[in-house]
């Protein structure tokens, strides 16, 4: 008995020191915002397929587990880069994005826990650069900037898609030129505005002119058309007809002396 209670004693103790020793190694609390995957350095290595959701875990001591941070997280870039014409432009942009939760094995398996560093800087950087070289200084800063902006988007979101990470934003926060470049295109602008708003109102007052004239040119086709109707027979027929309501009116006392001009009765006196 008393060798039964030191074989158990002996085990408790082993077991005391495994935990000590090894405890930190084999229970993990994964967070919400983690996930994780696992090596197994003698086994199949790797495992890329099973994610280690949050939640508490616990691996085998000589194996490693690989915590990952999935939440979404956001770099920002001053970059130089050269326009079509080669005149350099200073950038500043900013990139929301996240590991795509599944794949983060495939993401270590290539670049590792610093893929912000290897991947994601790298590439948003280098899509800057080619995009800004397609166009003029002018059309980043101002004509076409929105543009640009959207190229860079898609252009950079495809890249870091097809390595696992999801891109969700990316805004052009500024560009800056040479101050001499930058005030004879600002100058330009105004110029072009103020062209335009002339434009404006040179078409505006055309199309008034334009209106009026026509308008002009009914009234006188109107007014020929009535004048070319009203013979002496028809003005001496509504002459009859204007004396004839004007003798049934009762506030009206009628006197026909004689006849009028072109021989219409001549009416006198009222109440």
């Amino acid at each position: 008995m008393n060798v039964l209670k030191k074989s158990y004693l002996i085990v408790i103790v082993v077991g005391v020191i495994i935990l000590i020793f090894f405890g930190s190694s084999m229970f993990f609390t994964i967070q919400p915002g983690e996930r994780a995957i696992i090596f197994r350095p003698f086994g199949d290595g790797l495992d890329k397929e099973n994610i280690y959701m949050p939640g508490f875990h616990v691996v085998a001591p000589w194996n490693d587990l690989i915590v990952y941070d999935v939440k979404e997280q956001q770099r920002e870039e001053t970059m130089d880069v050269l326009d079509k014409n080669g005149l350099n432009i200073n950038v500043d942009v900013s990139v929301r994005f996240n590991p795509v939760y599944d794949k983060i094995g495939y993401l270590h398996e290539v670049f590792g826990k610093r893929y912000i560093d290897q991947l994601i800087i790298p590439e948003v950087r280098s899509m800057v650069r080619q995009v800004a070289g397609r166009y003029t200084a002018e059309e980043i800063y101002s004509t076409k900037r929105s543009e640009v902006e959207q190229a860079i988007i898609d252009e950079t979101k495809i890249i870091l898609e097809k390595n696992n990470i999801d891109m969700r934003a990316l805004l052009i926060r500024s560009i800056n030129l040479p101050d001499q470049i930058r005030v004879a295109i600002e100058n330009k602008l105004k110029t072009e505005q103020e062209a335009l708003a002339y434009q404006f109102r040179l078409t505006r007052e055309t199309s008034e002119a334009e209106r009026k004239r026509i308008e002009a040119e009914g009234i006188a086709a109107y007014n020929q058309i009535i004048n070319s109707s009203l013979t002496d027979k028809i003005l001496k027929q509504r002459g009859i007809e204007a004396t004839l309501e004007l003798a049934k009116s009762q506030n009206s006392k009628v006197v026909v002396v004689g006849s009028g001009k072109d021989g219409l009765p001549l009416i006198l006196g009222n109440n």
